[in-house]
């Protein structure tokens, strides 16, 4: 009888291990972050306001392990609030009288001197400087990764007061103080509670981030300096590009909300932006973001309702149309009502030269600035023949076949700047980073570490060929610094720069303007390298890249200038 009981209790035991307790969340059932559209009018009189209401709805729903947790609450882009919901709870939520939506949160990331007279702008022309005074106390909002405030392209030497009109602040902390903000910079606020929810712990806990409007990355400074920076003489980046960087308002007054983190850019700290920018009084709004998939219906796009909720009160939107082309169709931030900006090439190159020993010349670009080569007519061999084709970094097979050579490298899921640093460790003295084929013609510029030469996928075949039909093979490496007026096509749409047709609307035209988003130079953050690879050891006050991150603050320059000139 004693082992029947014992046989059964221990039985019973192991159903309890096998079947999950009734506490337990499955992983469909992981809380989120979920924006929540109500109706203003439906609030119900007994609460006091809109945000003890949400309050005691989110109360109302069915209980979880998880507290239920409202992060932001809107009242100016649309009413509502963000909170942490199970999928469960929000589809309780949407049951609820007077809630319009409840929408699964999403992570959008960064699109990422010359340009004022490439685009035909002077002190001394009668154009939109001289008739807008440069932009003079017209506030542009940049929703992106924070601002370096250090940067020369930020000083605010002649500029008169504030604003009497502004309500903005400067939120101050450990690493940005008081001083961060003058008259140029006249606002820097930082919106992060959404990005610590979907990690699930303190921002400042990443390492890579700083809990404060201080841009750890680099595009928020770059954007901002190139849509109103102060003129500096003699800026450029190592010996490239030289010349005085100015932007396009140098006179208009910089309000910063930091969006972006490095885990990109939540909808809930987006919308966030969005609200602190209108109540603060901007004129102009600069948005450089943009989806990670493709493009969802409007009422469902935080970016679509924050612009929409701008435009009725009379502030213009410039967005990124993204970095997705040449392929049809990729075009994002496509709402009528913002204005959507592609990327187009300058006048302005960075051209490379390949000789390859049987006289062939092959033009690629590079924005290498180091020591040459030491010596000309270098073996060259293809990586693929040394096991590690894409060239990665500890994966060549025999590094005596790479040492002292120039390395061909195929266009991989590897930056190229990374592809340049595995071929030196490796012993290799050169590398030709072969693009991928749909670009065409279309070449990427970066920050080589070691001499390297970005060219075509069709000028790749030529120089793979070669190298099949050489016992020999060998290559000489030029760079040429920086060319300027030689392009007579520029400008024109670069490869990178997504295209239409509207994939949501086909009737409404997207993108609707180009401007400048190659190859440009404005300021940088001094947290990270130019290549923003950790292996980078490099600081820069200036950088150059590239992206429709770029003339999307061209655009919304240019824009300011209209809000002075033509009130």
């Amino acid at each position: 009888m004693s082992s029947l009981t014992l046989s059964i209790a221990a039985n019973f035991l192991l159903l309890l291990l096998v079947i999950p307790s009734s506490v337990s969340l499955t992983d469909d059932e992981q809380p989120r972050t979920y924006i929540v559209h109500a109706f203003k009018s439906d609030k119900p009189l007994h609460f006091a306001s809109h945000t003890d209401w949400y309050h005691s709805t989110l109360q109302s729903l069915p209980p979880s392990p998880h507290p239920k947790s409202i992060i932001y609450t809107y009242s100016r882009v649309i009413n509502g609030f963000a909170a942490r919901l199970t999928p469960s709870q929000a589809n309780h939520l949407r049951t609820v009288s007077g809630i319009l939506s409840v929408i699964p949160e999403k992570i959008r990331q960064l699109h990422t001197t010359r340009t004022p007279e490439f685009l035909g702008m002077s002190a001394n022309s009668a154009g939109l400087w001289s008739s807008s005074n440069y932009g003079d106390d017209v506030i542009i909002g940049v929703l992106d990764s924070g601002i370096w405030p250090e940067r020369r392209s930020f000083s605010d030497a002649g500029l008169g007061p504030v604003p009497a009109r502004w309500k903005g602040i400067c939120e101050t902390g450990p690493d940005f103080p008081k001083k961060s903000c003058n008259r140029k910079i006249i606002c820097a606020r930082a919106s992060y509670k959404g990005a610590e929810a979907g990690i699930g712990h303190m921002i400042n806990e990443t390492g890579k981030d700083s809990i404060s409007p201080r841009d750890m990355n680099g595009h928020g400074t770059h954007t901002a300096s190139t849509e109103a920076g102060s003129a500096v003489k003699n800026a450029k980046m190592f010996k490239l590009a030289a010349g005085e960087a100015k932007g396009m308002a140098p006179r208009a007054r910089i309000a910063v909300y930091k969006v972006c983190w490095s885990l990109g850019c939540t909808d809930s700290d987006i919308l966030s932006g969005f609200e602190k920018a209108l109540e603060d009084g901007v004129d102009v709004i600069s948005f450089s973001v943009g989806p990670s998939e493709g493009n969802v219906p409007y009422d469902l796009d935080t970016t679509a309702v924050g612009a929409f909720a701008a435009m009725q009160e009379g502030v213009l939107v410039s967005a990124s149309g993204g970095n997705s082309g040449p392929r049809p169709s990729t075009v994002s931030n496509v709402a009528p009502w913002l204005l959507t900006v592609a990327a187009s090439t300058l006048d302005r190159e960075f051209p490379a030269d390949i000789i390859l020993n049987d006289g062939t010349l092959i033009n690629g670009a590079s924005l290498y600035s180091g020591k040459p080569l030491p010596k000309q007519d270098v073996e060259l061999v293809y990586a693929g023949d040394v096991g590690n084709a894409y060239c990665l970094q500890g994966k060549f097979n025999s590094t005596a076949k790479v040492t002292g050579k120039i390395v061909l490298c195929e266009a991989g899921n590897t930056q190229a700047t990374a592809q340049g640093y595995a071929v030196k460790i490796a012993g290799g003295v050169g590398m030709i980073a072969v693009n991928v084929k749909y670009w065409g013609k279309g070449l990427i510029l970066e920050q080589f570490l070691t001499p390297a030469i970005q060219v075509s996928f069709d000028d790749g075949v030529t120089i793979f060929k070669y190298i099949r039909l050489q016992k020999k093979p060998r290559a000489t490496m030029k760079f040429c610094g920086t060319v300027t007026g030689g392009s007579t096509s520029a400008p024109k749409v670069a490869a990178f720069s997504s295209r239409g047709p509207n994939s949501l609307t086909a009737q409404i035209l997207k993108p609707d303007i180009t401007a400048p988003g190659v190859g440009i130079l404005a300021a940088w953050t001094g947290a990270a390298s130019p290549t923003n690879l950790d292996l980078d050891p490099r600081r820069v006050d200036f950088n150059i890249i590239s992206g429709t991150s770029m003339p999307c603050p061209h655009i919304s320059g240019l824009a300011t200038l209209l809000r002075s000139g033509l009130p």
